[in-house]
C-alpha cells in the first residue's frame, strides 16, 4: 500500500495565540464555500438595535474599585464599569463565557486597564460570546461612549529607554507599559477569545486617544483570538510595540484606522476583516482613516526592535463602493489609504484583499522605501481592488528615495490590481440598501482570483517551526519525495480526518475522509507530476496545511 508522505517542515499552528502563520490556498480572511465563514456565530454587524440589560437591572453589578486580587465575573450577572478600573498588583479577572459588560457613558473613559503583570482572561465560545458595550439603549449608542479595554505588558517598545505611558491619561505605574532596557517578550496579559468591543475609544484631546483594543508592549503569551471592534472612536485595533500574536480580528465601521501598528510591534497577525461606513471618518486636520497605518516611530528613528510584524490573510472592504451607484451619497472627508506605511516601518502584508479604497497603498519617506528596497518592509501576493486610476500604488510628492519606484516594486512582488469588484468575493455589500451590513457574505466567489494563489514561500513567513496548545503531533517524511510521502498524525481526538491536496495554483488534485485510527496508513495523490503541493489536514477545528514536493 502506498503511504502519504512528507515536506520538509512541520505545520502545527496554535489554534489561540497562534505563533506562526497557517499556510492556506485563499487570499483574504476566508475560504471559498462551503468552509463557513469564521465570523458565524459570535460577531453582530448590527450592535445598535442589539437589546442588552439595562444599567438598573436586578442583576447588575456596579465596578467602582480597581481589581486588585483574582477576581471572576460571572455570566449570570452584567458588569457596570463606572469608571477607569485598573487590574493590578498581579490579578487574574476571569470573565465567564456569555458575560455582559456595560461601560457608563458619563464617566471620562470608563474603561478595563490591565496593568503590567495582570492578566485578563475573556474566553467566550461562537456561541456564548464575551460583549464589552456602552450602557446606552438600543437607538442611541455612539463611538466612544466609553474608553475600551487596554492591555499592558512588559515586552519591547522602541523607545523612551523601552517604557511608555498611555496617551491622555495622568502617567502612574497604572498606566506604564513596556519592559525598558529588559523586555519580556513573552509576557502572558491573558486571554480574550470570542470577544465583542461596541462603541469604545475616548479622545481625551486632538492626538490623545485610546482605541477599541489598545495593546501596549503586550507579549507573545497573550492570547488574542476571534475579537470584534465595532464602532471605535479612534483605531479599532493599535498595537505600541509588543509581540503578541492574533488572529480572526474584525475591525468593523471605526473612525481611524483598521489596523495600526507602530513603536516596535514584531507580532503576526492572521485572518482579519475591516468594513468601513462611507460616512465615518476621522477629521483629516488631525488624522487619515486608513485600513493599515504603521510606523516604526513618530520621528521614524531607526531604532530597534523595528516594527516587522506580519499580516496575512487580511480582507479590507474600503468606504468607496457605498457611496457609489447604486447609492449615492457622500464620503466622509478623511479617508486616506488601504494601507499607508511610513516612519521607517518594517511591516509585512501578504495574501491580502484591499477592496474599495480610492487611494490604495501610500509607501511613505525616503527610510519606509529604503527597507522596501532592501526586502526588509514586505507588500506581497496582494490583490488591490477597485482602486482610483493612478493611486493603486503611489508615494508622496516629496522625500522620495531615487532608487525606489513603487510601481515596479508592486508588480515584482506579485500583487495584483483589478479593476471591478465584480465577481471577487460572494456578496461583499447589499446591493438594495448600502447601509445594510448583515447577511453578507465575505468568501471569494468559485471563479475569484482569491480563491486561490496565496503564497507563504517568503523567507520571513514563520511556519518551518509549531507551538500548539493542544496534544497534537504530525511528522511528515522525506521532502522531496520521488513515489510517495507518508504523514504520522495523532491527536487525543478520534474524530474523522480530512485531508486534501492541492497544487501550486491552489486547486484540489485529490482529497479524501477517513476514520482517524487509518490516517497513518492513507493513500493519496498518486501519479502526481513533479512539482510543489500543499496538504491540507482538518480534524474538527484543528488544520494543519503543508508544503511537499514531487521530484
Amino acid at each position: 500500500m502506498k503511504n502519504l508522505y512528507i515536506l520538509s517542515t512541520l505545520f502545527l499552528a496554535s489554534l489561540s495565540g497562534q505563533s506562526q502563520i497557517t499556510p492556506v490556498t485563499y487570499r483574504g480572511a476566508f475560504a471559498p464555500a462551503p468552509t463557513a465563514m469564521w465570523t458565524n456565530g459570535w460577531t453582530n454587524f448590527d450592535p445598535q438595535t442589539a437589546v442588552y440589560p439595562l444599567s438598573t437591572a436586578s442583576n447588575v453589578v456596579n465596578v467602582t474599585t480597581n481589581i486588585t486580587a483574582n477576581t471572576t465575573w460571572t455570566s449570570g450577572n452584567v458588569y457596570y464599569l463606572k469608571s477607569q478600573i485598573y487590574v493590578k498588583n498581579n490579578a487574574i479577572l476571569t470573565i465567564q463565557a456569555g458575560t455582559i459588560i456595560l461601560a457608563d457613558n458619563t464617566a471620562v473613559g470608563a474603561g478595563l486597564f490591565v496593568t503590567k503583570g495582570a492578566k485578563l482572561n475573556a474566553v467566550g465560545t461562537a456561541t456564548n460570546p464575551i460583549i464589552f458595550t456602552s450602557d446606552k439603549p438600543a437607538g442611541s449608542r455612539n463611538k466612544g461612549d466609553w474608553g475600551g479595554i487596554i492591555l499592558l505588558g512588559k515586552a519591547s517598545y522602541n523607545i523612551n529607554n523601552g517604557v511608555n505611558n498611555i496617551e491622555g491619561i495622568a502617567a502612574s505605574t497604572d498606566t506604564e507599559f513596556g519592559g525598558g532596557t529588559t523586555p519580556d517578550d513573552t509576557d502572558n496579559s491573558g486571554i480574550l477569545k470570542y470577544v465583542r468591543i461596541e462603541y469604545a475609544g475616548y479622545v481625551f484631546a486632538a492626538n490623545q486617544e485610546i482605541n477599541g483594543l489598545t495593546l501596549g508592549a503586550v507579549g507573545s503569551g497573550t492570547t488574542i483570538d476571534y475579537v470584534q471592534v465595532s464602532f471605535a472612536n479612534d483605531d479599532s485595533f493599535e498595537w505600541f510595540g509588543g509581540s503578541v500574536n492574533c488572529s480572526h480580528l474584525v475591525a468593523y465601521r471605526g473612525l481611524d484606522d483598521d489596523f495600526d501598528t507602530d513603536n516596535g510591534f514584531s507580532g503576526k497577525v492572521q485572518f482579519c476583516l475591516g468594513i468601513r461606513d462611507p460616512q465615518i471618518s476621522d477629521a483629516p486636520a488631525i488624522s487619515t482613516s486608513n485600513g493599515f497605518e504603521s510606523d516604526n516611530n513618530a520621528t521614524s528613528t531607526s531604532v530597534a526592535p523595528y516594527t516587522s510584524c506580519i499580516f496575512s490573510n487580511v480582507t479590507i472592504i474600503g468606504p468607496h463602493f457605498r457611496q457609489t451607484l447604486p447609492f449615492g451619497g457622500t464620503l466622509a472627508t478623511g479617508f486616506g489609504r488601504a494601507a499607508h506605511i511610513r516612519r521607517n516601518s518594517k511591516q509585512k502584508i501578504f495574501n491580502t484583499i484591499f477592496m474599495d479604497y480610492n487611494n490604495g497603498l501610500n509607501v511613505d519617506g525616503v527610510t519606509t522605501e529604503t527597507n522596501g528596497l532592501n526586502d526588509e518592509m514586505k507588500f506581497k501576493n496582494n490583490i488591490m481592488i477597485a482602486n482610483t486610476t493612478g493611486k493603486v500604488a503611489y508615494v508622496n510628492a516629496t522625500g522620495n528615495n531615487p532608487g525606489f519606484n513603487v510601481l515596479t516594486w508592486y508588480a515584482t512582488n506579485n500583487n495584483t490590481t483589478v479593476a471591478t469588484n465584480a465577481n471577487i468575493l460572494t456578496l461583499p455589500y447589499n446591493l438594495a440598501d448600502a447601509q445594510i451590513y448583515t447577511g453578507l457574505d465575505y468568501r471569494p466567489t468559485a471563479t475569484s482570483i482569491a480563491a486561490t494563489g496565496a503564497s507563504f514561500t517568503d523567507s520571513s513567513l514563520p511556519t518551518n517551526s509549531f507551538s500548539d496548545n493542544e496534544t497534537v503531533s504530525m511528522t511528515i517524511y522525506p521532502n522531496p519525495f520521488s513515489n510517495s510521502f507518508k504523514i504520522n498524525f495523532e491527536s487525543l481526538s478520534s474524530d474523522k480526518v480530512s485531508v486534501s491536496l492541492y497544487d501550486i495554483t491552489g486547486r484540489m488534485v485529490d482529497s479524501k475522509n477517513i476514520e482517524y485510527l487509518y490516517i497513518n496508513d492513507l493513500e493519496i495523490g498518486t501519479d502526481l507530476n513533479s512539482g510543489i503541493y500543499i496538504v491540507k489536514i482538518k480534524q474538527g477545528e484543528v488544520s494543519k496545511s503543508l508544503r511537499i514536493i514531487k521530484k
